[in-house]
């Protein structure tokens, strides 16, 4: 016996199912679902076994289908003759579902309906960090604004003048502010639109459309435009979007404070801290920064021993110290060893302060490597940049006198995505 739920969109097959389902003694249609999210909502109850769906549905995407195999529900894609009936079928096997039937065959659909379904192929799991993708840096910092997007910003630039393609992404669940500290302003959110088209598997072919490029190696996408508009980010999106971008280019993740997970099912709902979490599980390098003073230190702290819970963590650990003044009283010396007796036990890197330069950069919307290429500050980011880039390539090395040239902000599409 199988149960079935049906959203046909309006599709004038509905009717012709409907009839074939009630003629078959081993198929009943549990309810006929208004569209993708009440089909979900309904599969989330347990009770049935298949979901007949148009593959034109607005909704059908990969988050819509991994929900349904969650709750051990079929679905079942039937595209409509005419003229776009192949782009439906290409859309609807993009978003995952396997089976697929056009409206002319639905007599077979029933029969499909009630067949056990194929066990999965079970293979080795693929490594967390293929070795042949380029390096994803995360910067992650405790509540406090320790300089996170500063620091983000700037490796993102130097590793771009480095030689290395860099894509920056704005991961901040809270609300990002890259597109402000670089000058460019959209009205459409570069993060958002990449999810949207990961939910409907085109970001392989299409991510070069919706990242901004800053220059020939240095393209960014842009954050949330504001901090509610996090529940229209789909848990698992960061991961897919992660995994085809690194393919690319040097990927730096700039991220929300919070480590925080969630207790509620995995994937059935978005959860604020999700980005977070992903950006953190899928870096090779993740780059902690907290603040000199002794509120930022005790963050700081905080932060690394949360970090240390974390199930997954990546095997490369930075902690960067911002903002060291002297008028502080205590040493460099003095902070790492508080740190080292810490349990992750992290190598400890210093940034200086240097307000004029961030100020200017500030202002001008622009990177530290344009504005204020001497500042100690822009000097400590390049070296930390130089490090980076070492663990994946020795091959680089910058030439201020011939850094390339960067692009007005306006659109360009990056060259190397």
């Amino acid at each position: 016996m199988a149960l079935v739920l049906v959203v046909a969109a309006g599709a004038a097959w509905e009717p012709r199912l409907l009839a074939l389902l009630d003629d078959r003694p081993d198929t009943v249609v549990l309810k006929r679902c208004v569209d993708v999210d009440d089909l979900v909502a309904m599969a989330s109850l347990g009770q049935a076994d298949a979901a007949v769906v148009a593959a034109e549905a607005p909704g059908l995407d990969v988050q819509a289908v991994d929900r349904l195999r969650r709750h051990g529900v079929r679905p079942v894609a039937v595209v409509t003759a005419g003229a776009t009936a192949d782009v439906m079928r290409v859309r609807a096997r993009a978003a995952g579902v396997a089976d697929v039937v056009d409206d002319a065959r639905l007599d077979a659909l029933p029969s499909l309906l009630v067949e056990p379904v194929p066990a999965p192929v079970v293979t080795e799991p693929a490594p967390a960090h293929p070795a042949d993708g380029k390096p994803v840096i995360a910067v992650w910092g405790p509540a406090g604004a320790p300089g996170r997007t500063t620091l983000a910003v700037g490796l993102g630039a130097e590793l771009a003048g480095l030689g290395h393609p860099t894509l920056l992404v704005d991961a901040d669940p809270y609300g990002g502010a890259v597109a402000q500290q670089l000058g460019v302003l959209e009205e459409v959110s570069g993060l958002l639109a990449a999810a949207r088209l990961v939910a409907h598997g085109e970001i392989g072919e299409r991510l070069g459309e919706v990242a901004r490029g800053i220059g020939p190696s240095f393209a960014v996408l842009t954050g949330l435009p504001r901090p509610d508009r996090w529940m229209e980010f789909r848990p698992g999106v960061l991961t897919r979007l992660l995994e085809v971008a690194r393919a690319r280019a040097t990927v730096v993740v700039d991220t929300g404070f919070s480590l925080e997970a969630d207790d509620a099912e995995p994937g059935s709902r978005p959860h604020r801290n999700q980005l977070t979490l992903d950006a953190v599980a899928a870096a090779t390098d993740l780059v902690v920064v907290g603040a000199a003073d002794p509120v930022g230190l005790g963050r700081l702290a905080r932060g690394l021993l949360d970090l240390a819970e974390t199930e997954q963590r990546p095997e490369r650990l930075h902690v960067v110290v911002n903002r060291m003044r002297p008028s502080l009283g205590w040493s460099e010396r003095d902070i790492a060893e508080m740190l080292a007796e810490l349990p992750l036990r992290p190598a400890v890197r210093f940034l200086p302060e240097d307000r004029a330069a961030t100020d200017r950069g500030l202002v001008a919307g622009c990177s530290l490597d344009e504005v204020a290429p001497g500042s100690s500050l822009r000097r400590g980011i390049a070296a930390l940049a130089a490090l980076l880039a070492e663990r994946k390539s020795n091959a680089f090395q910058r030439r201020d006198a011939d850094r390339e040239e960067r692009s007005p902000r306006r659109q360009v599409v990056p060259p190397f995505l």
